[in-house]
Order: C-alpha cells, then structure tokens, then sequence
C-alpha cells in the first residue's frame, strides 16, 4: 500500500510487500467503497483485543443452516488493507474487518473463517450459498441492498491520492479530466470515475484514462510505479497507502461521498441479519469494537449504532 524508498525501485518492491493482499467494497467499493470517514493508519498497533464472550440469545438466533458446523464462512478480498490484507506469510488473512468479523462470530459462539475471493465474486457467492457471510469493506447501497441484507458497522469515504509533490498538480477529483486514473474493479469509484470521464467529455475536455485492476493492491502499485498519476479508493486504505510507502504517495484534498460499510448477509434467513446486527452493536457497547478500530488506526470511522439495511 512500505519502508522509506531510496529509488523508484525500491518504492515499486516495497509497495508490492506491502499490498500483497487486501480487498474492496464496490459495488463494492472498498468499496470498498467504500468511502470512508475514518483515516488508515501505517500498521497494526499492540491494542490488546478482548475476547467476547457468548450472547446465548444472539446465538440462538442464527440459522442451524449456518451454526450447525460451528463456523460462519466469510467472503472476503484480501487486497485491502487496512481493512482486510494478506499477512506476511501470504495466505494468512488480516485487517480491521478480519478482527471485526472474528469477533462478531465469537459473540455468536461460532468462529469464523475467512475465504479470499476477488471483490465482485463475493455478493454472487452470498446469494448462491457459497459464503454465508461478506466483509469486505462494502459500502451500502440502495443496489446491492436488493439482492442482499447489509448490516452497518462503519463509515467511510472516497479519497484520492496522487505522487509525493503531486508533480501533476491535481486539485481534486474534479479535474481528472485527461490524466491516467486507477481504480478497483467494482468499486464505487470503479462507477464514481466512469461518470467523472462522462462528464469530462461532455464539456469537450479530455478524456480519463482509467486503469481499473481486480485487486487494490495492484492499483496502488501501478500509482507507486508512475504508470498512473492518480488513484481513487475508500478513505482508510488511501490512508494506509500514504504511510506504508513511507512518503511516496500523498493525499489530495478530504474524502468525499462518506457512507457506510455493511457486513454482507443473503436474505430470507430469519433472524440472521438481526443476529450480526446485535452482535455488532453489542461489541460498540462492550468496547471491543472501539479497541479493534484503534488497533488499525481507523478510529475516525467509528460509528454509534448498527442497523440492518434490506
């Protein structure tokens, strides 16, 4: 998303390390889209988590369809960080939403078991039975909310980020007419540029030339490398690419668009969505929700309530 660089070598080797696995929201934004109020932070820190304990009436609550074999599956795409990433040895999957969905699992007295996936497979695998839970950093919409439950758990924005010095002088995602863009596949900015590119050639001007890659991490690294001047992603992970390439990219002006993220849930399951949303709630009450986000340094993205969104 890592280490002072000493060349553009060493800025292109250090952002692959890094970024080696995190996922987004877009329809799914990082939206994952995302979009995101709350800022990233470089790294983990040593916040202790607390482990939750059981709510037996949340517990009772969740389908036997999914508790029967003492687990809930997650769909997630590990090219996100620092919401959810591939770990240094990577295959193990980590980040906010991993500890977040660990937890929530836990205070249904089940575990959880994250599967990474590209982005846009994660909502067909809810609604075709191959996950029985998504968290991925997907913005709630009023679209994918046909299709399936979401459960809010956070809030996040759009956020753009260009080279250190910002040799092209971008002010804003409003004048990124003509400059080469990248994005996730997706993603609400996957939608978000193709509407700015139809609006740049509606008033004459030069076209985006938008790169959009299946995994953030790639997206990062085509801006740490120069084949792009500009990138667009969810608030948090934007963050989190400026400090873990260590002075190599920077922010350009405030997030935008700011919504919240929504654990991803199929529908016609009962009592399950009302479940996640307890469990989410339960942990805000509790303190470990606010102890994981501290622990990612995305504290600013923290919300009061959980609610179902069908």
């Amino acid at each position: 998303m890592r280490p002072r660089l000493l060349s553009s070598i060493a800025v292109v080797a250090t952002a692959a390390v890094v970024l080696a696995g995190c996922g987004a929201g877009g329809d799914g934004s990082g939206d994952g889209s995302g979009s995101g109020s709350g800022s990233g932070g470089a790294s983990a820190s040593s916040t202790a988590i607390p482990v939750p304990a059981k709510d037996d009436a949340l517990a009772a609550m969740v389908p036997a369809s999914v508790s029967a074999d003492g687990k809930i599956v997650v769909g997630t795409d590990a090219s996100y960080a620092p919401n959810e990433f591939t770990a240094p040895d990577g295959t193990t999957v980590i980040g906010m939403d991993v500890d977040l969905g660990t937890a929530v699992a836990e205070k249904l007295g089940l575990k959880a078991e994250f599967q990474n996936s590209n982005f846009d497979g994660i909502i067909p695998g809810i609604t075709g039975k191959r996950y029985e839970l998504g968290m991925s950093s997907f913005t709630i919409n009023d679209e994918r909310v046909k299709s399936v439950d979401m459960v809010s758990y956070f809030s996040a924005g759009t956020s753009l980020a260009v080279a250190k010095g910002n040799p092209d002088g971008i002010t804003g995602a409003d004048a990124l007419c003509g400059k080469a863009v990248g994005v996730q596949t997706g993603t609400v900015q996957a939608e978000d540029i193709v509407k700015r590119n139809t609006a740049c050639t509606a008033a004459g001007k030069p076209a985006i030339a938008v790169t959009q890659l299946q995994a953030q991490s790639d997206v990062t690294l085509a801006l740490a490398s120069k084949r792009i001047v500009a990138m667009l992603a969810d608030s948090p992970v934007v963050a989190y690419a400026v400090t873990t390439t260590e002075g190599a990219l920077e922010v350009v002006g405030t997030p935008y668009d700011t919504a919240p993220y929504g654990i991803v849930l199929a529908k016609n399951q009962g009592d399950y969505a009302k479940a996640v949303q307890g469990a989410v709630q339960a942990l805000i009450g509790d303190g470990t929700y606010a102890a994981i986000l501290k622990k990612w340094n995305v504290d600013a993205g923290a919300i009061p309530t959980s609610e179902v969104k069908s």
